[in-house]
């Protein structure tokens, strides 16, 4: 009987866009201050993407670079899942916006929308689909332009967010290399703490929509901040049980950047010491979707991730969803 296939990421790329906000200039826009940022979220700077260009733009850009690290073709590409929650429009999906600008036109195209846990659910998926046989050359790309719908009125939620995109080319192996296990979870209870609500059908573009301002991020952030310590933290004690793993067995730890806090205490219920955390919140904000596939591309690329060297990947995001996976190199 032949054995299932593991799924292996074996080209990563990112985008970022040119633009930058500091926590200076967040000085002149809202009663804040660079310190309390600091102190409160560990941000420094977030990247914007340029006027004129858009979500499907960075996944381009993104999925390109991961190709060419992989040393393939878009002809190979038989499957693009593109995760975010600012897509270029309602439909049209941001994939098959994408698919055309990349010219894949050998694969099929879906977004996915979870949120900041995004990413991982597209991990999970593309290794799903690879393990059936169903797909041979996964696209998985995380990406957000958030400025889009950051109220920079709102000072408890402006100077968290930022923009970019990563993406992971994801094919079969017969190794021991690989995805070695993913977990996914959610809770529609919560969905009122974390969202968008002028977005979809619910609220159409009226004056009265707008002038509520339902097409911003609006947070409750305390409730948001305690549920995240939790669920993040039990996606990374599930991830290490379903796997029959500890946190010595993992490498380097990279969760979905929002908070220094929150990811302290995720890997300390991992048993995960700060040497064996990637952090990178500083240069980029929390870019939802994006930001962990961002963090893989760098975390390789300052060779703290190699061959056989084993990841944990943590998030949590509006839903409320939270996911792990664990990833051997």
């Amino acid at each position: 009987m032949a054995s299932i296939p593991r799924s292996m990421i074996v080209g990563t790329g990112v985008s970022i866009p040119s633009g930058i906000l500091t926590n200076k200039d967040f000085e002149k826009m809202v009663d804040t201050s660079d310190e309390w940022i600091r102190e409160r979220t560990g941000m420094e700077i977030r990247h914007i993407i340029e006027d004129g260009r858009y979500t499907s733009d960075l996944c381009t850009d993104a999925a390109q670079k991961a190709l060419a690290d992989a040393h393939l073709h878009v002809e190979e590409v038989d499957m693009i899942l593109v995760a975010t929650v600012t897509g270029d429009m309602g439909f049209p999906s941001t994939s098959c916006i994408a698919q055309e600008k990349l010219g894949a036109f050998n694969s099929a195209a879906m977004d996915i929308s979870a949120a900041c846990s995004g990413f991982i659910y597209g991990i999970a998926l593309g290794d799903a689909l690879i393990a059936s046989g169903k797909n041979k050359t996964v696209l998985v790309i995380g990406a957000e332009t958030l400025s889009r719908i950051t109220d920079y009125t709102d000072r408890s939620t402006c100077v968290l967010f930022g923009d970019g995109a990563g993406a992971v080319v994801m094919q079969a192996s017969d190794g021991e290399r690989g995805v070695l296990g993913t977990y996914l979870k959610s809770d529609g209870r919560f969905g009122d703490l974390l969202r968008v609500e002028g977005l979809g059908t619910r609220y159409l573009p009226t004056h009265d929509s707008l002038d509520h301002r339902r097409h911003f991020i609006k947070m409750e952030g305390n409730k948001v901040f305690k549920e995240a310590v939790t669920s993040m933290g039990d996606a990374a004690v599930q991830i290490l049980k379903q796997t029959q793993m500890t946190g010595d067995d993992v490498d380097l730890l990279i969760t979905h950047q929002a908070n220094l806090r929150i990811i302290d205490a995720t890997a300390k219920r991992a048993n995960i010491p700060p040497e064996r955390v990637f952090i990178n919140l500083e240069k980029y904000g929390n870019t939802s979707a994006a930001s962990i596939p961002i963090a893989l591309d760098e975390a390789i690329k300052a060779g703290r991730l190699g061959m056989d060297k084993v990841a944990m990947l943590a998030a949590f995001g509006s839903g409320f969803t939270w996911a792990s996976a664990i990833v051997r190199f």
